[in-house]
């Protein structure tokens, strides 16, 4: 099993993962996996102090790891940023009030993509400089 890295939880970077993994039922196979990821849903559901959620956080990040994921939770490989879009490009991005770090790109005619962690459709706008 790989170790744990020290990472700040919770933080933003960890909801659009959660995100991301709770849209990929291919991840979501190992029931260790899923109740972990459902149990840190339900908490950010019911506004949760910081340190439930950062063991909910953590208790997700060691399933991951046990099933073989050596990725974790929080990484660059799970797909929640966009490197190397341009400032022009129209994206989806998170809909509820903690403003997660998950980007998509927006296709005109399609509809954004659901956020699994709000429940609805990830509202859509411009990718800016900072962005």
């Amino acid at each position: 099993m790989t170790a744990s890295p020290e990472i700040p939880w919770p933080d933003k970077r960890a909801a659009a993962a959660l995100c991301v993994l709770l849209g990929s039922p291919r991840d979501l196979r190992q029931p260790a996996v899923r109740e972990a990821a459902e149990a840190v849903r339900a908490l950010l559901a019911s506004d949760a102090s910081t340190a439930e959620l950062a063991a909910a956080y953590l208790a997700l990040d060691t399933a991951l790891r046990r099933t073989t994921d050596a990725r974790g939770l929080v990484n660059g490989a799970r797909g929640v940023t966009a490197p190397g879009v341009s400032p022009h490009l129209k994206v989806a991005v998170c809909p509820g009030p903690s403003g997660c770090t998950r980007v998509e790109r927006a296709r005109d005619l399609l509809p954004a993509p659901p956020c699994a962690l709000h429940g609805t459709r990830m509202r859509k706008g411009r990718l800016g400089s900072a962005g």
